[in-house]
């Protein structure tokens, strides 16, 4: 039978990721992610908790991590848990549960000047597209055109 290991979160960097390289020469690069949960009890009183995930990624998604994200903002990451195991110079078996990013998306919107965008108030639709003109007749026929152009 099959299994699936897979995380999808989004949530806000705790931290700036931190970059290293291992001794084979692989880049890895681990940052903390924040979720958060709302819920109202059955006495209407609201609660809050939040959840901290540890991240790493690796080879080119570590350096374009490293290179794009920054503390704070709200990212996008897809994945699979992962747990580690070592010895504490304590003698203690420690463990770690990190998500193993195969994906991650940033969602904050770049500012104006990076993106050449424009706000709603700013935009001129191209002259060419014209919206459908609905004739009195069509309109109380009932048929509309745009389905007809469609074959609907």
């Amino acid at each position: 039978m099959r299994s699936i290991n897979k995380v999808i979160i989004i949530g806000n960097l705790t931290r700036d990721p931190e970059m290293r390289q291992t001794p084979s020469g692989q880049y890895v690069t681990t940052f903390g992610v924040a979720t958060n949960r709302d819920w109202v009890t059955k006495d209407n009183e609201r609660k809050n908790s939040a959840e901290f995930h540890e991240c790493v990624a690796w080879a080119r998604l570590a350096e374009i991590c490293s290179q794009y994200l920054k503390k704070g903002q709200l990212v996008y990451i897809e994945g699979y848990l992962k747990t580690r195991s070592w010895d504490s110079p304590e003698g203690i078996k420690k463990f770690k549960t990190e998500i193993i990013v195969k994906d991650m998306i940033r969602l904050e919107k770049r500012p104006k000047e990076e993106t050449g965008a424009v706000s709603a108030d700013e935009y001129v639709p191209p002259e060419h597209e014209e919206s459908p003109v609905v004739t009195a007749a069509e309109e109380e026929s009932g048929e509309n055109p745009i389905d007809k152009d469609l074959g609907l």
